[in-house]
């Protein structure tokens, strides 16, 4: 089914993230709502926002910031003027930038000529190949990164729970033609699934294939469900695709949108140990000192405990440990 796109008119494009936990203090999203549609998004529930369901409707009603450039251009003469430039701008922390409508619209694109004119470091994260298209911006500017998410291999975890998005194999591609470029490039191992993608083998395959396409550094990021609208698409993924998984799911994520330490710690420890012997760094993705993650307004609090909730221990019996919406699905 073709999305149903739709221009809102934004009187601000480059907006600050006032969020101290943020390591970006600028962000810039030239779309709302993602045609991929990723089941984990934590984008998702952004979508009420605009006074929209927050279920599929998020990948099939996508809004376009008209005219952002131009807007884009005015906020930044005004910064100028002030001598408060910003030091690094990441380029879709909410929503992919290169989703398929970029291809006719041309907004990210525009967006990254205005601050290369005023010399303003930028980084992009995005699961595109399109990106590609833009290659003679991200050689001439300043100082930049473009960080490709990309959290499995495996066609068929691909297939279940992204299946909108670029295939895997396409976007280690695009990196390695980034990286032959001379574009500084960063693999987001995100989200990493429990039980699905979270292995030493799985980790040392990606690993693998990102030092042959001359990677530059990598960084891992543990499934976090920041919203009850997340977490309960995901979890209707989750049952459709892997019931036998759910009960597990649902006691790391009883009590909050991430896993307990005990779970995260060691998961983290031994994948980048995998891409650590493989000489790919530990990164945020940034050109300078700050690199894209999650916007703040995305980091929603959840009933279940919040992004920032210290998670107690795993719940028994299992059926008890997920939230009662959950088991609607």
């Amino acid at each position: 089914m073709k999305p149903f796109t739709e221009p809102i008119a934004a009187k601000t494009v480059l907006n600050p993230v006032r969020a101290p936990s943020m390591p970006f203090r600028w962000s810039v999203n030239p779309y709302r709502g993602c045609r991929h549609g990723c089941s984990f998004c934590y984008a998702r529930s952004t979508h009420l926002y605009l006074d929209q369901p927050a279920d599929d409707t998020f990948q099939r009603h996508i809004f376009w910031k008209a005219g952002a450039p131009d807007i884009l251009r005015g906020q930044l003469e005004r910064l100028a003027k002030l001598g408060k430039l910003p030091d690094h701008v990441a380029v879709g922390t909410a929503t992919d930038p290169y989703q398929p409508l970029e291809a006719e619209a041309r907004l990210t694109r525009g967006c990254l000529e205005v601050l290369a004119e005023f010399g303003v470091p930028f980084s992009v994260t995005t699961r595109s190949p399109l990106v590609l298209r833009d290659l003679d911006i991200l050689r001439a500017a300043p100082a930049k990164a473009v960080n490709i998410s990309l959290h499995t291999l495996d066609a068929e975890i691909w297939r279940r729970f992204e299946p909108a998005s670029p295939p895997p194999r396409r976007r280690l591609e695009a990196a390695g033609r980034l990286a032959e470029a001379g574009v500084p490039v960063h693999i987001f191992v995100a989200p990493v699934l429990p039980y699905l993608t979270d292995s030493a083998e799985a980790a040392a395959e990606l690993a693998e294939a990102c030092r042959e396409r001359g990677v530059r550094g990598v960084m891992v990021d543990i499934l976090e469900l920041v919203a009850p609208e997340v977490k309960v698409w995901f979890f209707s993924a989750l049952r459709r695709h892997y019931p036998e998984l759910a009960p597990l799911y649902g006691r790391l994520y009883h009590r909050s949108s991430r896993p307990p330490e005990s779970y995260r710690g060691p998961v983290r420890r031994r994948m980048e140990a995998e891409f650590a012997k493989r000489g790919l760094l530990k990164s945020n993705g940034a050109p300078g000192p700050r690199g894209p993650q999650e916007d703040g307004a995305a980091r929603r609090t959840d009933p279940a405990g919040g992004p920032d909730a210290v998670p107690g221990p795993a719940c028994e019996p299992p059926a008890a440990c997920a939230p009662l919406q959950l088991t609607l699905f």
